[in-house]
C-alpha cells in the first residue's frame, strides 16, 4: 500500500485513569494457575507501574532461591496491560509450540519467552491477574549505555539475525510485536549469548484467522509506540504491519552502530521525527552518510533498509533474504554466525524491588474492565488492544504539538521498487 505524503492529525490523548498498585505478597505465597499447577513465589524483584514481578518455582517444601528459574507477573485483575500481554503468550508462546518452531527450523533456540501457565489470585478481598514466565537478566539498553551506547559490529548483526528469527515465528502466529528497543531486549540469565524480545503488551494481532488487517489510516492512532524507533505506518496512524517490526529493527541496528538517530534531537516533535524516516526512505544512502560521517558504511544495514522499504503493507517479508544480507555482512567481516556476543549478562534477581527495577514494564492508559483470559478467541481483541495501550512513548505530542505532519518530501517513503 502506498504511503500518502501527509499523514493525519493526531488526536489528544485522555488523562491516565487512576489505578491501584498491586500489593506487595509474602515470601512463599502460593498461587494456583487455570490448570490447577501450584506456584510458590519468592522474593519481588521489581516493580513497574501498576504490577510487581517476582521470582518464583513450582510448589515444594523449599524456600525459592535466588536461582528460580522462573519469574511471575502480578497486577490487579482490572488493570488491562498483562490481559493484553496474556492473550499473545497463551496463543504463541506456549512451550511444546516454541520447541516445536525451534527444532524445525534447526535454530539453537528461539528468543521469544515461554508461557508457563496464568491464573487469578484472590488476596484480602481482591483479585489478582498473574502469569508465570522465564526468568531473563539484564537488558540491551543498560549494557549499550554501559558501552558507551555502542555495540561492536558483529554483534549488531548477530542481534539482527536473532530478532529476525523471532519476528518471523512470532509473525507466523498471527502478531506484530510494534515496540521492539534495546530495553525490550534481555539476555537469558544462565545463557548470556541468548536474547530475547519480551514485553508484548502492545502485540497486535494483524492478521486474525489468516486475514490481513486493510491499511487505514487512523488519526487517533498517530506515532503510537516508542518515538525514535516506531515505523512510518505507526507515525501516520496505520495499525502495525510485518514490515513495520522490520523497519523498526532496522532503526535499532542503526543506533546500536552509530550510537544515535538522526532525529533524536527532536523527539518532542512528532512531526519532524516522522518526515525524516519518511525522507530518508527514500534517500538511504544519506541516511547512512548522516550516521557514519567519514566512516566505512555498514553496506547490509544500507540493502537491509532498502529491501524493507520495498514490501507491501500486507506482503508477506522474506525473512531468509533478510538474514542473507546480514550474514553477507558478517562474512564481509571475515566473521561468521557463531551466536556469541560481547558483551556480559546480570542476573535480575539478587536482590530485594527497591534495589532493581523491573525489565519488563506494567503502566498503561485507561482501561475497562476486562474479563477473565481464557484460551477461547475473543470477539473484541483489537478493541482490548487498543484499551490496553501501555504508557504514552517518549516524544508524545503535546497539546501544541499536536498538528498534521508537515508535506512529507517528494517521494513515497515507501519506494516501490523491486520486491524483495
Amino acid at each position: 500500500m502506498p504511503r500518502k505524503k501527509e499523514g493525519a492529525a493526531p488526536a489528544a490523548r485522555k488523562a491516565p485513569a487512576k489505578r491501584k498498585l498491586a500489593e506487595e505478597f509474602p515470601q512463599g505465597e502460593v498461587l494456583v494457575d487455570s490448570a490447577k499447577k501450584q506456584w510458590k513465589l519468592g522474593l519481588p524483584i521489581g516493580q513497574g507501574g501498576f504490577g510487581r514481578l517476582y521470582l518464583a518455582d513450582e510448589n515444594s517444601s523449599k524456600t525459592v532461591g535466588p536461582d528460580a528459574p522462573y519469574v511471575i507477573k502480578v497486577e490487579p485483575s482490572d488493570n488491562g496491560p498483562l490481559f493484553s500481554e496474556l492473550k499473545f503468550y497463551m496463543r504463541a508462546a506456549k512451550p511444546d509450540m516454541i520447541q516445536k518452531w525451534t527444532s524445525s527450523h534447526k535454530l539453537k533456540y528461539l528468543g521469544v519467552p515461554r508461557y508457563w501457565g496464568s491464573g487469578l489470585h484472590d488476596k484480602n478481598g481482591k483479585s489478582y491477574r498473574f502469569m508465570v514466565m522465564d526468568r531473563f537478566g539484564k537488558d540491551l539498553q543498560k549494557i549499550f549505555e554501559e558501552n558507551s551506547k555502542r555495540f561492536s559490529h558483529k554483534t549488531v548483526l548477530q542481534l539482527g539475525l536473532r530478532l529476525i528469527d523471532v519476528l518471523e515465528y512470532i509473525h507466523e502466529h498471527e502478531y506484530v510485536h510494534g515496540d521492539i528497543k534495546a530495553s525490550n531486549l534481555l539476555l537469558h540469565h544462565k545463557h548470556p549469548e541468548q536474547v530475547f524480545l519480551v514485553d508484548y503488551g502492545l502485540a497486535y494481532r494483524y492478521c486474525p484467522e489468516g486475514v490481513h488487517k486493510e491499511y487505514k489510516e487512523d488519526p487517533r492512532k498517530c506515532h503510537d509506540g516508542t518515538i525514535e524507533f516506531t515505523s512510518i505506518d505507526a507515525h501516520k496512524g496505520v495499525s502495525p504491519s510485518r514490515r513495520g517490526d522490520l523497519e523498526i529493527l532496522g532503526y535499532c541496528m542503526i543506533q546500536w552502530l552509530c550510537g544515535k538517530l538522526p532525529w533524536e534531537d527532536k523527539l518532542t516533535d512528532p512531526n519532524y521525527v516522522a518526515n525524516s524516516k519518511i525522507r530518508y526512505c527514500d534517500e538511504i544512502s544519506t541516511l547512512m552518510e548522516k550516521c557514519f560521517p567519514g566512516k566505512k558504511k555498514p553496506d547490509e544495514i544500507a540493502k537491509y533498509m532498502e529491501a524493507i522499504a520495498s514490501i507491501g503493507y500486507v506482503e508477506k517479508p522474506q525473512y531468509q533474504k533478510l538474514r542473507d544480507i546480514l550474514l553477507q555482512g558478517l562474512k564481509a567481516l571475515g566473521a561468521k554466525d557463531d551466536g556469541k556476543l560481547d558483551f556480559s549478562s546480570v542476573q535480575n534477581g539478587g536482590g530485594p524491588a527497591k534495589a532493581l527495577k523491573v525489565n519488563s514494564r506494567f503502566a498503561g492508559e485507561p482501561t475497562r474492565k476486562l474479563p477473565t483470559v481464557s484460551n477461547d478467541d475473543d470477539d473484541n481483541e483489537e478493541a482490548e488492544q487498543t484499551e490496553a495501550k501501555k504508557k504514552v512513548p517518549r516524544g508524545r505530542p503535546t497539546k501544541a504539538a499536536a498538528t498534521s505532519p508537515k508535506p512529507a518530501p517528494k517521494g513515497r517513503g515507501r519506494g516501490r521498487g523491486k520486491k524483495l
